[in-house]
């Protein structure tokens, strides 16, 4: 370890090392000396030595000797001199965010090098060979090589001053931008894990810093300064992690900075509190917490409302509809249906927390679902007036969501406004904090919010649907999704439904008959059912006596009430219209009053910047004329400086009397004659000079002329002898050559012999090797030829035995088919048969019904001509002699039968015995002789039988 007495040795010795390269050495040097006891006083050499020190660890990377060169430093000046710590701490942070720079531009240089390098060669064999053994790229390679080292000790950097500063109350400022600035670097290079890291390490600064607040020179954090800084670290970290996308950090940081607030019992301005809110609408909406969210943007409008005045109308418009879009897109039943008692009570502590982080002030008595919930939000929207400031098509939408029952027209109603909600939004203005809002983000929210809202009406009215008929309600979904969102609302007990796809319907069931919204619609389709029937069929007036007296009375009463009824339905239109009147003078009062205040607030804008430009005018025009004359004042000065070393001279102006031309004028009187002065000085020493180098010249142009003619002279003798020299030794070494080529000539004839053997002996080897290996060639050759032919052959088997399948699979195809046929032809013919059989069959029966139609038409006809009375069908029954019947049956000719009229076989066969058949006739129409009634049986089973016998004998004929 080298001691120095003075500081300023140990600097110079520092850089007498780095002259000659020997840069570690020289930042021992100066490390032992700035650790050492004996310098504890601060001194300016030791600020240019740190500087130096400083630039030595950069340039090395260094980063553990820049820690505690610089904990040694802020000792040392922590009670004397904390801005020359300030100083070196920011040039450190200079120099290697400069390298680092440097770094990644010299990567970029040659990355662009290396692609411009060969136009015809896309890459070099070398960087060929290195991607395939690194498998990386030539940009990440030089990153890793040239960048990465450099950005690593960056970071290290910030790590060792945030270290460094972090106890330190007189360097606040210092401390929060370099926070600021390690931020950035996150930011600018999209270092995720060392962002973590970062918000660790003040995370913990922080809580060091309350844990230890009573040790000397911490920072207060009550101070207002102190606080504000703290504040802007946190909201700078805000911003990040939500531009990084790390929501969870966004969330721990949203945290701190209400830790913060509530540590010091103090709100922070309104802007960043706008801020604040903004970050939680973004980190809820990410994580799902619709309700969360939509709580978010209420505290954002009220804020907005509340303290910025120069918030325009579409503006607080747009907000006021992000307020309400986003708490109708919270879930409209309670997720946390069913759960246990733990989970409960998990949730209503995170609800605590939530409602802490987001500024609602509620009793943690109150039962979970009371703490935050959708129902409480909305009517508070509406108790505050958030709604009169929405968009029209906004407050449409909420009517129809939440006041209106069209359980048909429910999603066609929606989907227009929508259509219209998805277009609005975008950037506002500079005088708003939010920088945008789009409010097409709530859609698919809303659409499901639509949906289970038909699902729910729809369910109080229907008990089935089919699913086409509900599908064709729903246009925002198609029905897996439906399915999907159904599923949920059932689990959560918001609707109950049930889904048959094998009868594709959709059946609804009850979640209680005595439910609210049950029985208002029971009654109001009670209401309805009453009057429709009233107007079908109206109640009988009853006549009371003051009727019969006065007869007129009714219809005069009739059309007094009808008057009455015309009058007030006029008076009625005649208020609408005056309320129309009024609607229209104050929406145009208010049309004329924003006009108004909008060309006011123009005219004071364009004064006050108008004022500003005079101001700033003046300023400058005042700035520039005091610059003058202090410019004047000081040649002034300076000319009397110079006078007055003038023997006797006074000047010749004073100040107090003269004006500031005049006094520049005189200013620049005396610099023009110091000029002409000055001028002709050196014209005079010019001069002089040149007689002066001129003499010299004359003088030493013979000494010259000598000097050259005598170092000729020696150069002479001197090459003389140099070439002596050589002649010698090259003629010892021709003679030494001579003798060492006699000595090896004795042994040409054995070198000639071993090496003729070798040659033969490597000859035979490389013959005989070269044999075996055309040998083993031939052999593969002819074993590939060997693979190749068997390969040949199988794949045209293996072709040819796949078109024999595919023929065989082909015709078998087409039998099947001609089987097919052939049998569809024989079933259609078959079916032809039997329908032209049964056809026959039928024509046959008709026939034959009609042929027993007209027999007992016949029948029924011959009977009528016979006697009548009882007495003569006696008489006409009794048995007669043989001799007496023959004339009555000859003189009772038989009927001959007439062409397609049906005749039975009895009488075809035997028509001689027609006489005696007719009394068997008439014997059954009486019941005295017993010993006819068994003709009648015996003439009807002959008659069937004959029946039987033709439809047997045509069926065998067909």
């Amino acid at each position: 370890m080298a001691t120095f007495a003075k500081p300023e040795n140990a600097l110079k010795r520092a850089e007498e090392l780095i002259n000659v390269g020997q840069k570690q050495d020289a930042l021992q040097a100066l490390h032992d000396l700035i650790t050492s006891k004996r310098h504890r006083a601060w001194q300016k050499t030791l600020e240019r030595i740190m500087f130096k020190y400083i630039e030595l660890c950069v340039d090395m990377r260094r980063g553990r000797y820049a820690k505690d060169g610089l904990i040694q430093y802020r000792i040392v000046c922590q009670q004397v001199n904390v801005t020359s710590l300030e100083e070196v701490i920011k040039h450190f942070m200079h120099l290697s965010t400069e390298r680092a720079e440097m770094a990644r531009s010299q990567a970029q240089a040659l990355e662009e090098a290396l692609d411009v390098d060969d136009l015809e060669a896309d890459k070099r064999p070398e960087d060929l060979m290195l991607s395939y053994v690194s498998g990386e790229k030539g940009k990440d390679r030089s990153d890793r090589e040239l960048v990465t080292p450099w950005f690593k000790f960056l970071w290290e950097t910030y790590r060792t001053v945030l270290e460094i500063l972090r106890n330190n109350s007189k360097l606040e400022a210092l401390y929060a931008m370099t926070a600021y600035r390690a931020f950035q670097f996150c930011k600018q290079y999209k270092r995720t894990t060392e962002f973590r890291r970062l918000c660790e390490i003040i995370r913990n600064h922080l809580a060091n810093l309350n844990k230890y607040r009573d040790q000397r020179d911490r920072p207060d954090i009550n101070a207002p300064e102190s606080l504000q800084l703290y504040l802007d670290t946190r909201f700078e970290q805000l911003k990040i992690a939500t531009e990084l996308e790390l929501w969870q950090e966004a969330f721990r940081s949203v945290e701190d900075i209400h830790g913060l607030m509530c540590m010091v019992k103090k709100t922070p301005k309104p802007s960043l509190m706008v801020v604040y809110y903004a970050k939680l609408t973004e980190i809820f909406w990410v994580s799902a917490s619709h309700l969360y969210h939509a709580y978010a943007w209420f505290k954002l409008f009220s804020l907005q409302k509340s303290f910025n005045k120069n918030l325009n109308q579409k503006d607080l418009q747009l907000i006021a509809s992000s307020v309400v879009l986003a708490a109708l897109s919270v879930s409209p039943y309670d997720n946390s249906r069913g759960a246990s008692h733990l989970e409960l009570e998990h949730e209503k502590e995170r609800n605590l927390r939530m409602a802490n982080l987001i500024g609602f002030i509620i009793d943690p008595k109150l039962e979970n679902r009371e703490v935050l919930s959708r129902s409480s939000l909305l009517t508070e929207l509406v108790t505050k007036g958030v709604m009169t400031c929405v968009t029209q098509e906004v407050k449409d939408l909420y009517n129809l969501l939440e006041h209106e029952f069209l359980p048909l027209d429910l999603a066609s109603k929606v989907q227009p406004l929508l259509t219209k909600i998805s277009k609005l939004g975008g950037k506002l203005s500079s005088a708003s904090s939010v920088p945008e809002v789009h409010l097409s983000q709530y859609i698919p929210a809303l659409e499901k919010l639509a949906t289970l809202r038909l699902l729910q009406q729809v369910s109080q009215v229907y008990q089935t649907m089919k699913i086409e008929n509900l599908s064709k309600m729903i246009p925002f979904f198609d029905f897996s999704t439906v399915e999907k969102i159904s599923v949920d609302a059932v689990k959560h007990n918001f609707i109950a439904m049930k889904v048959d796809h094998m009868k594709g319907v959709v059946v609804f069931g009850n979640l209680g008959l005595e439910s609210d919204g049950m029985r208002d619609h029971l009654m109001v389709f009670a209401e309805s059912l009453n009057k429709a029937r009233t107007m079908i069929f109206p109640p009988a007036k009853k006549a009371s006596k003051l009727g019969e007296m006065l007869p007129g009375l009714a219809e005069i009463v009739e059309k007094e009430h009808k008057r009455l009824l015309a009058r007030k339905s006029i008076i009625e239109k005649r208020k609408e219209e005056q309320e129309r009147q009024l609607l229209e003078m104050e929406r145009e009062e208010e049309s004329k009053r924003l006009k108004l205040q909008k060309i006011t607030e123009e005219a004071e804008q364009r004064r006050l910047a108008n004022e500003y430009e005079q101001r700033k005018n003046q300023r400058i025009l005042r700035e520039i004329e005091e610059r003058e004359l202090e410019e004047a004042q000081a040649l002034l000065q300076e000319a009397e400086k110079r006078g007055g070393k003038k023997k006797g001279k006074k000047p010749l102006i004073e100040g107090e009397k003269v004006t500031k031309q005049t006094l520049m004028e005189f200013a620049l009187n005396e610099q023009l004659r110091e000029r002409q002065e000055m001028e002709k000085k050196l014209q005079k020493l010019a001069k002089t000079m040149d007689y002066f180098e001129r003499a010299k010249r004359e003088e030493a142009a013979p000494l010259i002329d000598a000097a050259f003619q005598h170092r000729i002279v020696e150069e002479k003798v001197l090459h003389e002898r140099e070439q002596q020299q050589e002649v010698e030794l090259s003629r010892q070494r021709h003679d030494g050559d001579l003798k060492e080529k006699n000595r090896l000539s004795r042994m040409l004839d054995h070198k000639t012999q071993f090496q003729e053997t070798v040659m033969n002996r490597r000859q035979a080897e490389y013959n005989r090797l070269r044999a075996e290996t055309e040998e083993r060639v031939n052999q593969i050759l002819q074993q590939r030829r060997q693979e190749r032919e068997y390969q040949r052959k199988m794949i045209f088997f293996l072709r040819a035995e796949e078109e024999r399948l595919k023929k065989l699979h082909e015709e078998e195809e087409a039998r099947k088919r001609e089987e097919a046929e052939r049998k569809r032809r024989e079933e259609a013919e078959r079916k032809a048969k039997l329908d032209e059989i049964a056809e026959k069959q039928r024509q046959r029966e008709r026939e034959l019904e009609e042929k027993e139609r007209l027999r007992k038409e016949a029948l029924l006809g011959r009977s009528g001509d016979g006697p009548t009375r009882p007495s003569d069908l006696l008489v006409g029954a009794r048995p007669v002699a043989p001799g007496t019947a023959a004339p009555a049956a000859a003189a009772a000719p038989a009927p001959s039968p007439s062409p397609g009229k049906y005749v039975p076989r009895f009488k075809r066969e035997q028509p001689d015995n027609a006489g005696p058949a007719r009394p068997a006739e008439l014997d059954r129409w009486s019941s005295s002789r017993p010993d006819d009634r068994g003709s009648q049986p015996r003439d009807s089973w002959r008659s069937s039988d004959d029946r039987r016998s033709a439809f047997g004998a045509g069926r065998w004929r067909q």
